[in-house]
């Protein structure tokens, strides 16, 4: 570490004070790392690059060993007993779309509605397969335009959705249930053997959906 203790940034966390589910904190440069304290220094250039030491806590230690001084990573911090722990890391890829993903899928939880709204149509332009399963969440969402981003979103993306789309055949909502018909349909024939392979292990009310689907479509699975 350096000899000097790095400058404290007052405000890292949520300003209504404690967050009891913690927050993620984004780095763009990890500048210092002390094994035996346990602790990381990183820089946060939305704060012009000004500095902040944690602590971290003993399950993280393993991962604090494959980050090296230089790397963006996101960490995940706790507020224990008045004190910021890093509980977990995930170092940040070099790839801007793979970073421009990361950011989205982040977003994609966020309070504010644009910002889920916005993250759904990024990671749909980036075809972004890590995100199917929180974009299949998102098809719940509170705000319609959110929704409909993310019943975009998982057509653009096409057969990596399909499995996270099938189960929902049998939603017991009329609207969940329209939207995995129109997905399925829209994604067309990459969607095909997905739907077919997945008639293996279905129950008869999903079988049945699902040759509705493929009927749709105008595909007749071979018997």
């Amino acid at each position: 570490m350096a000899d000097e203790s790095p400058a404290q940034l007052v405000q890292i966390g949520p300003k209504s004070g404690t967050k009891k589910d913690g927050f993620n904190l984004v780095t763009e440069n990890v500048t210092a790392i002390n094994i035996e304290a346990k602790q990381i220094e990183v820089e946060l250039l939305a704060y012009d690059g000004k500095t902040v030491l944690l602590d971290v806590s003993d399950e993280a230690l393993e991962d604090l060993q494959k980050i090296h001084i230089g790397d963006g990573a996101t960490l995940r911090v706790m507020e224990e007993d008045g004190k910021r722990l890093v509980k977990q890391f995930r170092i940040r890829a070099k790839d801007p779309n793979v970073q421009k993903a990361e950011a989205a899928l982040l977003d994609l939880s966020d309070t504010h509605w644009l910002n889920r709204k916005y993250a759904a149509e990024i990671l749909g332009e980036l075809k972004a397969e890590e995100s199917v399963k929180p974009l299949v969440e998102a098809l719940n969402d509170e705000v319609g335009d959110v929704r409909h981003r993310a019943y975009e979103a998982l057509i653009k993306i096409g057969a990596p959705s399909v499995a996270q789309v099938i189960p929902l055949l049998v939603s017991e909502e009329d609207d969940m249930r329209q939207s995995a018909t129109e997905i399925l349909r829209k994604i067309g024939k990459p969607a095909v053997a997905p739907l077919a392979d997945a008639l293996g292990d279905a129950d008869p009310k999903l079988t049945k959906r699902i040759m509705k689907v493929l009927d749709r479509m105008g595909y007749k699975p071979k018997t």
